[in-house]
């Protein structure tokens, strides 16, 4: 049961599955069980191993020795992300009907010799939704915080934030069209309703082992597609934006694997109560 999707790396995949089968539960899972789930969802044991010890190191989860076996739980860190994760998906969700016509602007101004920390800050920005309006000035739609991002990069004297509304008369679609590269955002959404509409009619060849493997794919695909999505109002995209029907077929797809997949979950995944 494989589908023809962007590959995606281990710790999506694994923070998709802490998501799942751990958030908001209180429980630390075995190992053997992340290893045994990944199996079935294309992921070797090695690969499985080694994104375990690297989230440990990195502060993603903390673990625990329970005589010869090892479990995992959420830190607070991690918890962070998957909460953040879990809001996009089931709540702001990929289509932003509900615009209010306000923006964020940042501008900063760094020292020409400064090439990594204007680097840094370019990629935390496109990850937070901005997109570059002109050289040192960028912009998201909406009221987006920065100020972690900017604190974390030590960059509190160098950037400015504003909030503001374009005036009457201002090519708002031409803007967005000229900021951000649509075509490729809205090609990353087909290819995913492409890949996993076939699943949406309720397919009857699917067992609960495969449910619980293509739940944890589907979820960390979306995840993927909507995490480079800058929620752009859907009243200044094209009339054809294909969110709409990606969001649909993903919560169809989810609804019909989901109570197989939280079945195999229950006879497949061993947890202990966390501390």
């Amino acid at each position: 049961m494989r589908v023809t999707t962007p590959a995606l790396r281990p710790q999506s995949l694994l923070l998709s599955f802490l998501g799942d089968e751990v958030l908001g539960r209180g429980v630390c899972v075995y190992t053997g069980s992340v290893i045994e789930v990944f199996r079935r969802a294309g992921v070797g044991e090695q690969a499985t191993r080694s994104t375990l010890t690297r989230m440990v190191a990195r502060g993603l989860l903390s673990r625990r020795r329970e005589g010869r076996r090892t479990y995992v739980g959420l830190t607070d860190r991690s918890e962070a992300i998957l909460r953040d994760g879990e809001r996009r998906i089931w709540k702001t969700g990929a289509v932003n009907r509900d615009w209010d016509g306000t923006w964020t602007l940042l501008g900063f101004s760094l020292p020409e010799s400064w090439q990594r920390q204007r680097h840094d800050l370019r990629s935390q920005l496109t990850w937070a939704g901005f997109g570059a309006l002109f050289s040192g000035l960028w912009i998201a739609p909406g009221e987006v915080d920065v100020s972690a991002i900017v604190a974390e990069l030590g960059l509190a004297a160098h950037v400015k934030v504003f909030r503001a509304r374009a005036d009457t008369g201002t090519d708002i679609a031409g803007m967005i069209d000229e900021t951000w590269d649509l075509d490729e955002l809205a090609a990353r959404y087909r290819e995913f309703e492409a890949a996993w509409r076939p699943f949406a009619s309720g397919r009857t060849d699917i067992t609960a082992e495969d449910a619980l493997a293509l739940r944890l794919r589907l979820t960390s695909e979306w995840l993927q597609v909507i995490r480079s999505d800058p929620r752009l109002p859907v009243r200044h995209l094209p009339a054809d934006w294909p969110a709409v029907g990606a969001e649909e077929t993903f919560r169809a797809v989810h609804g019909l694997l989901d109570a197989p997949a939280r079945d195999a979950a229950r006879r497949l995944i061993e947890s202990i109560p966390a501390e």
